[in-house]
């Protein structure tokens, strides 16, 4: 039990970039537009967090760099999903290829951009610090799994999380984007105009998940290196067990965040140092898989998503 404590702060920590990136896909995939380009977005999110820390820590200090980090890397994150955008929505290209497209040409432009800018990969010196929570870190049980050792964005995801179920089962332009992720052609006789919900849906994508890798790089990695260690993918896996709705993902991602954490520190419990290295590093995308695996069949997705659509112009 103890152990299980321990741990549970870090697989908050690994769950949250998760997170936030399954819950900018929900926005995506509930409006029509499947967005395999999360990884890529990820890529580039974490880029521009850790590019901007060290450049900017000497002239501004490391908090005012790392939150131009953040906010850059949701800016670039809404710039690289125009791209997906475009192809999916004005061009009615084919989605997954598009998707796959662009997380191609951000795992070698990060790797390139990272060696013309610095020589190397970019390491953050600094990660973005921890906290305990005044008085609620020190309540039994609960209080040591949330609200220790936390960092300020666990809890801005957090609050978008919340923010994201309203937005979606509450406000009209919820009620638009689900209308346009199950029945579009309905939604246009009803006076909505598709194109620009979805294009909405994909911009709040690429922003949720330019935001998540860019927590990825200023918390748990520390780096930039051109990868995000499939993370993006994690999360689509998050989406898909969550059934694309806003707790069920939640509760998807912490469960993956727990399987990385098991790989990552592993080698500090003395009851799995017999199990090989690799094995306990590939476990998290084992689950993955497995998961997947099982859970496909029952899975509901938007019934337009990733159809062809003809647009009005």
């Amino acid at each position: 039990m103890s152990t299980l404590l321990n741990m549970a702060p870090y697989a908050i920590a690994y769950a949250i970039p998760i997170l936030i990136t399954a819950l900018g896909g929900m926005f995506a995939e509930r409006c029509g537009i499947i967005n395999i380009a999360l990884d890529g977005i990820m890529i580039f999110g974490a880029l521009s967090g850790a590019l901007c820390v060290t450049l900017l820590t000497e002239l501004c200090g490391y908090n005012a760099a790392a939150s131009i980090g953040i906010l850059l890397a949701i800016v670039v994150g809404i710039l690289f999903s125009l791209l997906l955008a475009f192809a999916s929505i004005q061009l009615n290209a084919n989605q997954t290829i598009c998707g796959t497209a662009l997380n191609l040409l951000a795992a070698a432009l990060g790797v390139y951009l990272s060696r013309q800018i610095v020589g190397v990969s970019i390491i953050v010196i600094n990660s973005l610090p921890r906290f305990d929570v005044p008085i609620l870190s020190s309540l039994p049980v609960i209080g040591p799994i949330l609200f220790r050792n936390t960092y300020v964005t666990t809890w801005l995801v957090f609050g978008l999380t919340v923010l994201s179920w309203y937005v979606i089962e509450r406000t009209p332009f919820g009620l638009r984007l689900r209308a346009c992720g199950e029945y579009p052609e309905s939604a246009e006789a009803a006076g909505i105009h598709v194109a620009r919900i979805r294009y909405a849906g994909v911009m709040i994508s690429g922003a949720f998940a330019g935001l998540g890798g860019a927590i990825y790089a200023l918390t748990i990695a520390g780096q930039s290196t051109g990868n995000v260690n499939g993370l993006g993918f994690v999360a689509l896996a998050g989406l898909i067990f969550g059934q694309w709705r806003t707790f069920g993902v939640l509760f998807a991602t912490l469960f993956f965040g727990m399987a990385l954490t098991v790989a990552q520190i592993s080698t500090l419990w003395p009851s799995l140092a017999a199990v090989p290295p690799l094995f306990l590093r590939i476990f998290p995308y084992v689950v993955t898989l497995l998961v997947l695996i099982f859970f496909s069949k029952s899975s509901r997705a938007p019934r337009a998503e990733g159809k062809y659509f003809a647009y009005k112009k």
